[in-house]
């Protein structure tokens, strides 16, 4: 008999020399939130030392990676794909939004869509898409 790894889908953010930032800002807007884990490329390696390698880290019980290319892309982070949370109250959402808003882009901004109570569509300022809810 043989015993394999459940399958399991993770998102996965590729920087360019942001993914220590960018993973530190987003594990201080949530209470439950952690790096999990960080390796970071040495000397001789391809990616410039200390830089991520590879990391996990943790919001809201949901785990993520990220890595910083040492190679350059023509491509980015598009709205198409986004961090979708549900927050608890409108002091967290507004919280979020705001922290999130700052150095980035509003897409929709905070109110009445209809479909909840409050919701709110933003590109952060490391280009990656969160939509922020707070249910009905």
């Amino acid at each position: 008999m043989s015993v394999t790894a459940a399958q399991k889908v993770t998102t996965f953010l590729m920087f360019e020399g942001a993914a220590e930032e960018a993973m530190t800002f987003y594990t201080s807007l949530f209470d439950d939130a952690e790096v999990v884990a960080v390796e970071r490329y040495g000397p001789d390696e391809p990616g410039p030392e200390g830089s991520v390698r590879h990391a996990i880290f943790a919001i809201a019980g949901q785990q993520l990676m990220c890595i910083d290319s040492h190679v350059h892309h023509q491509f980015g982070f598009t709205p198409a794909i986004s961090l979708y949370v549900q927050c608890e109250n409108e002091a967290e959402i507004d919280r979020l939004y705001a922290a999130l808003v700052e150095k980035g882009e509003p897409l929709m901004p905070l109110g009445s869509y209809g479909f909840s109570a409050k919701f709110g569509w933003v590109n952060d300022r490391f280009g990656v898409s969160w939509q922020l809810t707070l249910p009905a």
